[in-house]
């Protein structure tokens, strides 16, 4: 099998992790080869105690002998289970039909973590020092010295969690490159903990180990309330377990022995920001020959009895810097005294600034952030409200010094650092920061316009998936809204690879979820209320389906089907005669099309609650009943599907019309009405150009919010109006996707109208510049102008639907996808009448591709074609690289 390899071996869609809890956990792997219509007709997984076992191809924990499968993603493990810190080694060996042997992948392991509560030795451990509602405290800072025989380290690993976030260190160095560890969930059940090689950081005799902790997400602000929402002050947990070449061990643990001291960080708060004396700095804290005399014992805290989980999320990390786009200029802030510089950076981002500067010791400088500037060139933050956003360094010396923070982030374009008397700005860098969600989809059209749009979609993306799916980075909310979430999640799966953090924010749902089965418009739950209405609370079940159809996750649908059976019984009781939540008063109304643009000035636009709750009603448990299906529980699908039914029903008698009318006759009700097939198939086609005439009736400009947006143009298309729907794409004037391009925009804007020529800045009650929701336009842009989609049929891309559907004045269009197995792109031109589709299918995938023609005339190579309805040609092709041409 020339020029064919097996490699992108992953656990659990990790990469050699270091904390499985799973005793089954899946295993993945990519073939990739040069060869067309190349399938997978067998693989062989062996696993053992040890790489050298592996080797000689013993399988001394599973064999799983050879299989007849194409599968080559999401396969459970199936030997027995490992116990805690124990590692598995694996590979692959995978045949091809046609093929006369097999192919070998390289070597893979995982290791099992703390598995059981009890293996946790170590007590949760902190300062006495502690803030208030109002207030923060200084950062602890935290070490214990220990002693290692002379003895060949073989293993060591580090388990660290906290309440609150924490950096760790050995012997000086910072363990790990994440941030903000352990991440966010909801602490009221469970908290994560990391896993960390650092064999290489140790030495026989002396050695420290050291923590600095930050307020984060328990005990600091969240949302606009006061801090301290889960707990008064951070706290450690931490466990560093050693093995020898000899084979002896030595667990250092979290303990009364450890000692504290507060340092420089006097303040750290996502929304407040950090201050920071570096007149206060410890030199040489974190390392072994620190004299600590003066240090206190550490306060120790009764075990919270909440689950310690691995995070399976990938971290929050450093992934770009950005430099100003031009030399900061010199600025004055009027009533503050403060004079300095302002710096654009070009990208509205989400992290903090470097900076290096020059001042007179016991100089503070103030760093503030804003995404937008006034018209006198002065920093907007209005939009912030009560998040202050500032950070504060102060100086030690008179020469030039560099800082950054270490745990607070905000979101801005625009930095000001100014101080009282001089100072002069040296350097100054913005440092981008989120989960480590790799990109894994492109697209790229002729029209520059949309590609800024697609890039300001993926810098959407980029600030807000930060632990959770978040509405926004810099005001004084940054919450993981369950309706952003579910409308934008399709397009965050083209853009990134999202199976693990949506899969660890599903956890999160789980357990924010009430006893009767609402879920909160929020998760984790900051205290919003405890049910999150029509689209909103649905992303309990939209959002793991989702997974499922992208990735071929069937393991997520699985563990949270229960929560999501929960919920569905929670819609019905509360429902009445198929309306969701008219039975029940204490069932939230909604949202509404939130920030629509028909309803007077009503933020939650025209479309009426009910409408918008049943619609969604029918929606969530017809996915229930499709969901049940696909895990075998026939019994529940048709129990959901007659659910279904009944909502549908009630839908057409309460809100259409014998005619096709839909009740108030917004965009958003026949979007919703048409997107989730609830009206009488007669009365669909007049539906939809009633739908059309509301557009061109207001000059080809959506009316649509958060709701209806989403499923605009996938109507319009669906029904036949391609036309209109590129004429939205393409509309500069506001309401519009591109108006928002032409003020410069590098993110997508929470409303249509957050600047306006005509108005300046929208409401500063509630305007975002940061907010990704309308930029679930993304998933239209790939699916139907490059057409790059799957079969909801074979679930995780390994079967590809390529349809692009040119139109718009657009001359070319191109999308990737690194789906779970490989590269798939589709590509296609327009020159004179010539159209030119370039495919990419990967290694174990086909796909059903159709070539748009006006005349039926097609090349395809003597690929046979087929015509369908819709006046494409139509061609079936497994793997490898394909060039289609037809009449354009």
């Amino acid at each position: 099998m020339p020029g064919t390899v097996v490699d992108s071996l992953q656990c659990e869609y990790q990469t050699n992790p270091l904390a499985i809890h799973s005793p089954r956990p899946r295993l993945s792997w990519i073939s990739r080869t040069d060869q067309k219509n190349w399938k997978q007709s067998s693989y062989q997984i062996l696993v053992a105690k040890s790489a050298d076992a592996l080797s000689k191809n013993s399988g001394d924990l599973w064999d799983s002998g050879k299989i007849a499968s194409s599968q080559s993603t999401q396969i459970e493990y199936g030997g027995s289970s490992l116990a805690s810190q124990q590692a598995a080694y694996w590979k692959v060996r995978v045949w091809a039909d046609g093929a006369a042997g097999p192919v070998e992948s390289g070597v893979a392991f995982w290791e099992s973590g703390l598995l059981d509560r009890g293996d946790w030795k170590g007590q949760w451990i902190g300062s006495s020092v502690v803030g208030g509602p109002r207030t923060s405290a200084a950062s602890p800072f935290l070490r214990k010295a220990f002693t290692l025989p002379d003895r060949r380290v073989r293993k060591a690993r580090l388990y660290a969690t906290a309440l609150g976030i924490y950096e760790a260190y050995i012997n000086g160095q910072r363990v790990g490159n994440d941030v903000f560890r352990p991440g966010w969930t909801e602490y009221r059940k469970r908290v994560q903990y990391n896993a960390y090689d650092v064999t290489t950081m140790l030495a026989g005799g002396a050695n420290v180990i050291g923590a600095i902790l930050g307020d984060g997400w328990f005990c600091g602000r969240v949302q606009g309330m006061d801090r301290q929402h889960y707990g008064d002050r951070p706290r450690l947990q931490a466990q560093l377990v050693i093995e020898f070449e000899d084979g002896s061990t030595q667990v250092l643990s979290t303990d009364p022995s450890w000692r504290t001291s507060t340092g420089p960080i006097l303040i750290s708060d996502m929304m407040t920001g950090e201050h920071y004396d570096s007149r206060l700095e410890l030199p040489g804290w974190n390392q072994n020959d620190y004299n600590d005399s003066e240090w206190l014992p550490v306060k120790t805290f009764a075990d919270p009895g909440i689950a310690i989980v691995p995070s399976l999320s990938p971290p929050v990390r450093v992934t770009k810097q950005i430099a100003p786009i031009t030399p900061p200029k010199k600025a004055f802030t009027p009533g503050w005294g403060y004079s300095g510089y302002i710096a654009d950076l070009g990208q509205n981002m989400v992290g903090y600034v470097r900076i290096t500067v020059k001042a007179k010791p016991g100089t503070t400088v103030r760093i503030r952030h804003g995404e937008m500037l006034e018209p006198n060139g002065h920093l907007y933050t209005a939009n912030l409200r009560s998040a202050e956003c500032i950070d504060f360094y102060t100086c030690h010396s008179s020469e030039a010094e560099t800082w950054e923070p270490r745990f607070t982030f905000h979101g801005f374009r625009y930095v000001e650092v100014a101080a009282h008397g001089e100072c002069e700005l040296i350097n100054v860098t913005g440092v981008v920061i989120h989960s480590d969600t790799p990109e894994t989809g492109s697209f790229e059209c002729s029209d520059p316009m949309i590609n800024q749009l697609q890039h300001n979609i993926q810098w959407g993306q980029r600030g807000n998936f930060l632990e959770v799916p978040t509405d926004c980075p810099q005001r004084d909310e940054r919450l993981g809204w369950t309706g952003d979430a579910q409308v934008f999640i399709r397009t965050a799966a083209f853009n990134m690879q999202v199976a693990g953090f949506f899969n660890k924010w599903q956890q999160d749902i789980t357990d924010s979820q009430t006893e009767r089965g609402s879920i909160p418009m929020v998760i984790p739950n900051a205290g919003c209320g405890p049910d999150g209405g029509a689209a909103w609370a649905d992303a309990a079940v939209i959002c793991p389906w989702t997974v499922y159809l992208c990735y071929g996750d069937k393991q997520v649908l699985a563990e949270h089907y229960d929560s999501m059976a929960k919920f569905a019984g929670f819609l019905q009781v509360s429902s009445r005669d198929g309306l969701r939540g008219m039975k029940d008063l204490k069932a939230n109304p909604g949202f509404g099309d939130w920030l629509a643009l028909d309803g007077s000035g009503k933020t939650e636009g025209g479309t009426p609650k009910d409408l918008i709750s049943t619609a969604f009603f029918a929606y969530t448990t017809r996915l229930m009943s499709t969901i049940a299906t696909v895990l075998g529980k026939s019994d529940d699908a048709a129990k959901y599907a007659q659910v279904a039914d009944t909502a549908k029903a009630a839908f057409q008698k309460r809100f259409v019309t014998p005619a096709g009318i839909v009740a108030a006759q917004t965009q958003t009700s026949y979007v919703l009405s048409l997107h989730f097939d609830l009206l009488p198939d007669a009365v669909r086609p007049e539906a939809a150009k009633m739908l059309v005439n509301d557009i061109k009736s207001r000059g080809n400009h959506l009316s649509t919010g958060f709701v209806g947006t989403p499923y605009l143009c996938h109507v319009l298309t669906r029904f036949g109006y391609l036309d209109v729907a590129y004429d939205l794409l393409h509309q500069k004037t506001w309401p519009s996707w591109m108006y928002s391009v032409t003020q410069g925009a590098t993110t997508i804007w929470e409303r249509w109208n957050g600047w306006t020529k005509e108005t300046g800045f929208a409401d500063v009650g509630m305007n975002s510049y940061n907010h990704y929701a309308y930029g679930a336009i993304g998933d239209w842009l790939y699916r139907t102008v490059a057409g790059l989609d799957s079969d909801p049929a074979v679930p995780g891309y390994q079967r590809l639907i390529i349809h692009p559907r040119p139109g718009g004045g657009l001359t070319h269009a191109k999308a990737s996808l690194q789906t779970p197995y490989g590269l798939a792109a589709s590509k296609w031109a327009i020159e004179g009448d010539k159209l030119t589709l370039d495919v990419t299918i990967p290694p174990n995938a086909f796909a059903t591709v159709h070539l748009p023609t006006k005349d039926g005339k097609v090349h395809s190579d003597g690929l046979p074609a087929k015509s369908t309805a819709d006046g494409t040609a139509e061609f079936e092709v497994g793997s490898g690289v394909y060039r289609f041409t037809a009449t354009a």
